[in-house]
């Protein structure tokens, strides 16, 4: 039975003399660490679990997505339940009470990350935000980061200038798409892609550029092969077998490091005084202490190398390029299916703006519709549907739960944006459920699309402000519509790092007044 199991799992290269040797390397190995997996809480409902495997052959979900296994499980189980994923106990939370427990109240017990072969290889050992273990080296390079960050934040035109820029050359590659129909990802993501480099290391390229090619498709094999992996962060020790998904995932790293390592050092070579030109420039400079606004140093400050540095820049492109652009293309697919909710748009934008200038940061405040569908495109189809594991850092309590040291928790935000207690008709794609009877924007509680707490997102006030100006932008210059006779967009997605949405096509007209300033 464990031989079909681990068959089942395995690449096919697998002979079945190799499963048996691998069965007993496992079964030793399990035998040796599982004194040291944290017990499960009596209290917390538990899926079956067997040696070696833990509770893997109750988790097959016939091909369901984790986010939804774990909302079919929750039925049975309650919002709160665990498993073992192969010898790590792994609690997921379904509900927001939990969730804001775990993220708010007690999140420095939950802010650890567990260690994980994939990630280690992506960030060089943790040398990033996202995947770094909980530390103070990581509060003070977060710092640093969210400092770097202020360069592009409200109150500055950087970010605008840099995202108009942009928008600039997306219209035209949208417009020349033809009465047909197209796919509108591939210029979408090159546009993201733009910005993000010219966030970064202030490089802007055009269309077709060869190293903005090398980007996209660095970044394109990680986010493939990344969610592949999860064998191998079950059981690290399977790193000595074949894996091509690995050796994909080491060589589209080796490409991205090349080409950040480049740029590095020619930052290096040309910094100059004053204010930091992009990100890269500002945390040399935080990293050497010459920063604006930097307070005096600590022992933390010693530890941040130029691995921090790249790394940080490389998870600029990881989640800022796929994150920004599957939520504009959630947005165009439910803006295909709801035209009203696109008129409205335009409408508004009509009101306050019109067509004889862009649109501006400073516009946000009386774009609040707009506004309200960026919140509910990131609710109905988060592209995150299950957070990033945290990890207890100590004995915990969710809830009325003791939660023992070295505990994964699993944060599934599909049931929390999805739970009928606390949206009506979730599956309804409804802007307006971010407005009150007063037509002012409303936070509920319950909608936590960049995290919270410690590990919240240390990028979410930049993402919104370019997710406002990318699709405010596209909006006033030009309609979104199907194809004649096609189908509207299918809504089920696909789920690799992120939720993506299945290929769609398009066509795009310039509205009154932008007709000739698009092309």
């Amino acid at each position: 039975m464990f031989i079909h199991l681990l068959s089942s799992l395995l690449p096919p290269c697998f002979s079945p003399s190799l499963l048996l040797i691998l069965f007993i390397v496992a079964a030793v190995w399990f035998l040796i660490t599982h004194r040291s997996v944290p017990p499960s809480s009596p209290s917390i409902p538990c899926l079956p679990r067997l040696p070696v495997v833990g509770s893997l052959p109750w988790l097959g979900g016939g091909g369901l997505p984790p986010h939804l296994l774990f909302c079919q499980l929750a039925h049975r189980y309650g919002s709160l339940f665990a498993f073992y994923l192969g010898p790590h106990y792994t609690v997921v939370v379904n509900n927001h009470q939990h969730a804001r427990e775990v993220l708010l109240q007690r999140g420095r017990d939950f802010a650890g990350r567990p260690n994980m072969v994939t990630t280690n290889l992506l960030t060089r050992g943790g040398k990033d935000i996202a995947f770094s273990d909980y530390s103070p080296l990581w509060k003070f390079h977060r710092r640093l980061v969210h400092n770097s960050f202020t360069l592009f934040g409200e109150g500055t035109s950087r970010l605008q200038d840099i995202v108009l820029s942009s928008v600039d050359s997306l219209c035209v590659e949208l417009l020349s798409g033809g009465k047909r129909g197209f796919d509108p990802s591939p210029a979408v993501t090159r546009a993201v892609t733009n910005i993000v480099c010219t966030l970064v290391f202030s490089a802007t390229y055009r269309h077709g550029d060869a190293e903005l090619q090398e980007v996209i498709k660095y970044n394109d094999g990680i986010v493939e092969t990344i969610a592949r992996g999860g064998l191998v962060d079950i059981y690290p020790w399977m790193r000595m077998f074949p894996n091509k998904s690995l050796n994909k995932l080491k060589d589209c790293i080796t490409i991205r490091d090349r080409l950040l390592t480049r740029k590095l050092k020619e930052h290096k070579a040309s910094q100059s005084e004053g204010e930091p030109r992009d990100l890269l420039e500002a945390l040399l400079k935080g990293q050497t202490g010459s920063g604006q606004g930097r307070r005096s140093s600590g022992p933390e400050d010693k530890g941040i190398t130029d691995d921090h540095v790249l790394m940080t820049a490389a998870e600029a492109f990881g989640a800022g390029v796929e994150t920004t652009s599957t939520t504009l293309l959630w947005i165009l697919a439910y803006l295909l299916h709801h035209p009203e909710v696109q008129d409205r748009v335009q409408k508004k934008l009509d009101e306050h703006i019109g067509s004889e200038r862009a649109v501006r940061i400073s516009d946000r405040g009386q774009l609040t519709y707009l506004d309200c569908v960026i919140n509910e495109g990131m609710r109905i189809r988060p592209v995150s549907p299950v957070l990033i594991p945290h990890t207890a850092m100590t004995d915990s309590r969710i809830g009325n739960h003791s939660v023992s040291r070295g505990t994964r928790v699993l944060i599934n935000m599909w049931s929390i944006h999805h739970d009928p207690q606390h949206w009506d008709k979730p599956d309804v794609f409804n802007p307006d459920r971010f407005l009150d009877d007063q037509g002012q924007r409303v936070a509920p509680s319950c909608f936590l699309p960049f995290g919270a707490g410690p590990r919240v997102c240390v990028g979410e006030s930049l993402a919104r402000l370019e997710l406002f100006l990318i699709l405010s932008s596209l909006l006033q210059r030009m309609s979104f519509r199907l194809p004649e006779g096609a189908s509207p967009p299918n809504l089920q997605g696909r789920l690799g790092v992120v939720l993506q949405p299945l290929p769609f096509k398009v066509v795009v007209t310039a509205r009154p007044g932008w007709e000739n300033r698009s092309n």
